[in-house]
């Protein structure tokens, strides 16, 4: 059995631990530990994106026990892409946090390590309850990041977000318990193979519960009308943290994608496109206002996270739409989207230093020197944001559509999509021009000390945090084939369901080393 599948969800754990003991006591030697353990994540979820490159889905038993009775871990082309795309984000974060961020209050490094096992593991499990638990340690985890740093805004924020999620937290387990009554497991494999057999009249019961499961990855996808509480909690956030919370959205989504091709998919049998009616509704009306509330932003972290508003409702019309096209093209467009909501939490934050005002308030304001540095970072990520050309932005929508143009929903897509991306371009580029080229206003009045916005003075890890994540950006556009050819196979695979049902539900123990019961024996029972 391969034992680095579990190593990213065993490694920000231990990592994590030993930073909870040493992080009073010396901050810089944790910053050193947790930099270095997110690299390593960084490497191991690179070897596993080339080992799940090859093909085959790889289940591991933890605890050596085979499923459904044990706890499985998997291992596929979307799992691996999911890993790397985390782990690199982490990174650039991380490194952007040591220039200052992750010393504004305690534990940040720790808190930032289990929110990584809590990520890792929500990719990995191929059971619900399982799904459950690492929800919870990823948003635990992102309670105390948000509260980082203090102040009246986070502890607003914060009171709107951990009450959200309390409430969906109580509806996952009401959704889990009743598939567990309903089937007689939580294994998602086991599960997908009992559907189809189950008796017609559990058919509404199903339904229900499989419904109220997805309005549980819907709230953490901020699918309208879930949306609202993202805004105000991605703009409350530090920079770092922000940036890592970028992906959070992307569980919600990624959870929506397994679950509906492996469980609720054709052989799903009552449940089966039980979101096929209205999910895609729902998805383009999330584009269209996430693209109303960029326009209509007056602060630019808001923007942002009306941006990532808009993402995720692409990736789920992508999903809606069920077709493995229009999956690959969601995919494809999800690591470009990622890539540039966090280059944009980080950027924002030196937008701020250099202006000198009120965190990020779209105004008219003096610049300090980096005005040019500055601004081309923002037209790269607003062209990228904004799907235009040439940047990877453009190319995922274009396949999106192409997808979609033979579905019942073309016509909507098409007019939905390419109005959502002319508002978001309008809405980035009056952004850009009254940050970066109107005139600073005649009354002081407006301006304020740099110690007001929170924003830091400049350090090495803040540029290379940036150069890296545009540098990705980049990348997604000059890769474009193999990435594209990538997500193509993520897809059909998704949609070949069989090979992981074969893979958990055939994964065997493997023997002990040491047969204790046959040593008992051969000694006659004697010590």
């Amino acid at each position: 059995m391969n034992h680095w599948i579990i190593a990213p969800v065993v490694l920000p754990l231990m990592c994590g631990a030993t930073l909870v003991l040493i992080g009073g006591r010396a901050p810089a030697l944790a910053a050193r530990i947790g930099v270095v353990a997110t690299a390593a994540l960084l490497a191991v979820a690179i070897a596993l994106l080339v080992q799940a490159d090859r093909g085959g889905v790889q289940a591991y038993l933890v605890g050596n026990w085979a499923a459904p009775f044990g706890i499985s871990l998997v291992l596929d082309r979307l799992s691996a892409l999911m890993l790397t795309l985390t782990a690199g984000v982490a990174l650039a974060a991380l490194l952007y946090a040591r220039g200052g961020d992750d010393r504004r209050g305690p534990h940040f490094h720790a808190l930032f390590q289990f929110q990584l096992m809590g990520l890792n593991g929500a990719f990995l499990t191929a059971d619900l309850f399982n799904l459950f638990v690492f929800f919870e340690v990823l948003l635990i985890s992102s309670y105390g990041l948000l509260l980082h740093g203090a102040g009246l805004a986070r502890l607003r924020a914060s009171l709107h977000y951990v009450g959200f999620n309390l409430a969906g937290a109580a509806l996952f387990l009401i959704a889990v318990s009743l598939l567990y009554g309903l089937t007689g497991t939580l294994n998602m494999a086991d599960m997908a193979q009992r559907m189809a057999h189950l008796p017609a009249d559990r058919g509404l019961l199903l339904q229900s519960a499989a419904l109220l499961l997805l309005v549980v990855f819907f709230v953490k996808a901020a699918l309208l009308p879930l949306y609202f509480w993202l805004p105000a909690t991605y703009g409350a956030a530090c920079a770092p943290a922000a940036a890592l919370f970028a992906v959070m959205t992307k569980v919600g989504v990624y959870s929506v994608l397994r679950v509906s091709t492996l469980i609720f998919g054709e052989d799903g049998g009552p449940t089966a496109g039980v979101a096929g009616p209205w999910l895609p509704a729902l998805a383009l009306a999330t584009i269209a206002l996430a693209a109303i509330g960029a326009l209509a932003a007056q602060q630019l972290r808001t923007q942002i996270g009306y941006l990532v508003i808009g993402s995720a409702g692409t990736l789920l019309l992508a999903v809606g739409l069920a077709q493995p096209a229009t999956v690959a093209a969601g995919l494809f467009y999800m690591v470009n989207s990622t890539l540039v909501a966090a280059t944009l939490f980080l950027l924002v934050d030196r937008i701020a230093y250099a202006r000198g005002q009120s965190a990020d308030t779209l105004r008219a304001g003096p610049f300090d020197g980096s005005r040019h540095r500055l601004g081309v970072t923002f037209l790269v990520c607003a062209v990228a944001a904004a799907g235009m050309p040439p940047l990877a932005g453009f190319m995922g929508k274009a396949l999106l559509l192409q997808a979609a143009g033979p579905t019942v929903w073309g016509a909507w897509t098409i007019a939905v999509v390419l109005a959502g991306s002319l508002f978001v371009m309008v809405a980035l580029a009056r952004s850009g021009s009254v940050l970066f080229w109107s005139p600073a206003p005649a009354t002081p009045a407006l301006a304020s000390s740099p110690i007001e916005t929170g924003a830091l003075p400049p350090r090495a890890g803040h540029g290379l945090a940036l150069v890296l994540l545009l540098a990705a950006v980049l990348a997604c556009s000059l890769a474009a084939g193999p990435l594209s050819r990538y997500t193509q196979a993520t897809a059909a695979q998704l949609f070949e369901r069989q090979a992981y049902l074969r893979a958990v539900l055939g994964a065997q123990p493997v023997p002990a080393a040491i047969d204790v019961r046959r040593e008992m024996r051969e000694r006659g029972g004697k010590p």
